[in-house]
């Protein structure tokens, strides 16, 4: 049983016997004692006063004597201002960190994988454009919100939705049609999916020239933008393609191979893969029945241009379009197809959906859609909706070609950390192809944990060199702890000291040591929390907590220089499971740590 248990039982049974009268253990709070005060838990007092009929010094007073003479566990207390504050010996940090040491996983749970998965879909991409930043802070929280939720022993299953059909594919195949003059990314030495953005960019780029042409002959700026002729084309194509026309999906099927084989590249360099991918073009037919069958079953209407429609406004939101007029499907049409078609296929506990937070209004549509149609299991849908992300520049726009590359940032990382760590001479004593690989893991990490630490639902600036800097809040910063880890634990090795030896209990004066053991004696609810909360950012700030603390103890005591063997095997042992910490929190969050730098 943990010591928060302990002091939560001891303290209901300190309420029955000091005052008479029984409490729910559930009212007593117990949070971790802030560092300017002496102790390690911090108790609140203050739902006790009318039992107690004292003032909150005495009554946590009374409180902490009864915890001390009940708990050998518990060393001292301190009262400061109503607030307990109480000390666990040294002895059972200690203890924990041997326990600690023996497990193999520590933190973690094992996936049970006869449970119902947990459905995880994220990246989602279109395939008329390469995938950039935004995707990058999608794909990754995608990816490190699975490896949470299997630490917490879930079966999960990441899934990936290509949006593969619509009008924004039509305009790029229209585009290559006029202008491409047969070219492919062979003849042009580019990637696919950057070749097929260039159609997209340069479809936007005509009608708009079309735009002003019509509104300098009298047409406003509404009516513009749907009569261009470029338009007219594109939905004409998207027609022609619902409806099976060999050319339209000839050329489909030629230029979204092109797309698929740049994202491959892209996910590989990422660090990112899919156990189940679902395209749009294979899951919106079913969609489209299952609008058919809410129209026959008068949940959804039939409007008299041939539209299909849903009131939702007795739920506080609007009517919604699932089919257009001419029978052709909206996006939550094939949503609504896939949702479907994946509870068939995995009768999954949850389904989540990794996807920005201008789409909220879409998902709670959906789940509301899915229930009216039926299906009691909408209410397992979960958006996980985070902020956009924006570059010192500011904002990106795909149309208008102003969207940084993911390719193309990944690689100015890769460099960025290429001449960051020659200057610091971090791989001076490496091979080129040790020094290249270490390169690579440290540009990835800077990218990744710039990303994840920041609170999903928020906004946030990304800022290539701040990410990048050894030290601070930064991936590179954990990394080299890390690496600096594990060379205290070689040279103990080499100098012949036992990594796991058994670490006595009675060790006096521990207080730094003491910090750093309850860290790690936090990763296990940590991890939990964060599985809860679909937050890697809570994993990204306790691993930077860790890795700071950890390099405050090396900085200030010696390791394998300090004369007293009892305390020189605790920071041993400390320097051990901090680095198994540091580098299971890390895989967490898709990021590797080099065991040199």
């Amino acid at each position: 049983m943990k010591i928060e248990e302990i002091i939560i039982n001891k303290t209901a049974e300190a309420i029955q016997t000091l005052y008479n009268t029984p409490i729910d253990s559930s009212s007593v709070q117990i949070t971790k004692t802030k560092k300017e005060f002496e102790g390690n838990l911090t108790m609140v007092v203050f739902p006790f006063l009318k039992i107690s009929k004292k003032s909150p010094d005495l009554t946590a007073q009374d409180i902490g004597q009864y915890l001390v003479q009940n708990i050998p566990k518990i060393d001292k207390y301190n009262v400061i201002k109503g607030f307990l504050n109480i000390s666990v010996s040294n002895s059972y940090w200690i203890s924990f960190l041997n326990n600690a040491l023996t497990e193999k996983e520590y933190g973690t749970k094992p996936v049970n994988a006869n449970t119902p998965p947990v459905l995880v879909e994220f990246s989602s991409p279109n395939t008329n454009k390469p995938l950039h930043l935004g995707h990058i802070r999608n794909n990754l929280l995608g990816w490190s919100v699975s490896e949470i939720l299997k630490a917490n022993g879930k079966n999960v299953v990441r899934v990936n939705l290509v949006n593969d059909r619509g009008i924004h594919i039509c305009k790029s195949m229209l585009a290559w049609q006029k202008w491409g003059n047969n070219c492919t990314p062979e003849s042009e030495s580019k990637k696919g999916d950057k070749l097929v953005g260039e159609f997209y960019v340069l479809f936007d780029k005509e009608n708009k020239k079309e735009i002003e042409q019509l509104k300098q002959s009298g047409f406003n700026d509404e009516e513009a933008q749907k009569k261009t002729s470029l338009l007219q084309e594109a939905q004409t194509m998207l027609k022609k393609w619902e409806e099976g026309d060999k050319d339209v999906l000839s050329l489909w099927e030629r230029m979204n191979s092109w797309v698929y084989k740049g994202f491959d590249e892209t996910y590989k360099k990422m660090g990112i893969s899919f156990d189940r991918i679902y395209h749009e073009s294979q899951t919106y037919k079913s969609g489209k029945n299952i609008v058919q069958k809410g129209i026959e079953n008068n949940v959804i209407t039939k409007k008299e241009d041939g539209s299909a429609w849903i009131d939702l406004t007795a739920d506080g939101l609007d009517e919604k379009l699932l089919l257009r007029a001419d029978g052709t499907s909206v996006y939550i049409t094939q949503d609504i197809g896939t949702a479907v078609q994946r509870f068939s296929e995995y009768s999954p506990e949850k389904q989540i959906y990794v996807v920005g937070n201008e789409q909220n209004y879409h998902f709670q549509v959906l789940a509301l859609v899915l229930s009216k149609l039926g299906y009691q299991w909408a209410k397992d849908i979960f958006h996980l909706s985070y902020g956009m992300v924006e570059l010192p520049e500011g904002k990106m726009k795909s149309r208008e070609g102003t969207v940084v590359d993911a390719d193309d940032l990944m690689d100015e990382m890769t460099q960025s950390a290429r001449e960051i760590s020659k200057e610091l001479g971090k791989l001076d004593d490496l091979s080129t192809e040790e020094a290249e690989k270490i390169i690579q893991t440290i540009a990835m990490g800077a990218l990744k944990y710039f990303i994840l630490k920041v609170d999903p639902k928020k906004n946030m600036l990304f800022d290539p060199k701040e990410s990048i800097d050894f030290n601070g809040n930064t991936g590179p910063f954990i990394q080299y702890t890390y690496t600096r880890i594990q060379s205290v634990l070689r040279k103990a090795a080499e100098t012949g000291i036992q990594l796991n030896e058994n670490i006595r209990e009675n060790i006096s004066e521990i207080e730094k040591e003491k910090e750093i053991i309850q860290l790690l004696y936090e990763f296990p609810d940590v991890v939990m929390e964060a599985g809860k909360a679909y937050s890697p950012a809570l994993i990204a700030n306790y691993t930077y907590e860790l890795a700071k603390t950890y390099n405050q103890l090396y900085h200030d005591f010696p390791i394998l220089k300090e004369e007293n063997s009892d305390i020189r095997n605790l920071r041993i042992g400390l320097s051990l499971l901090s680095g198994n910490v540091i580098k299971k929190a890390m895989e967490l969050l898709g990021i590797n740590v080099p065991e040199k730098m």
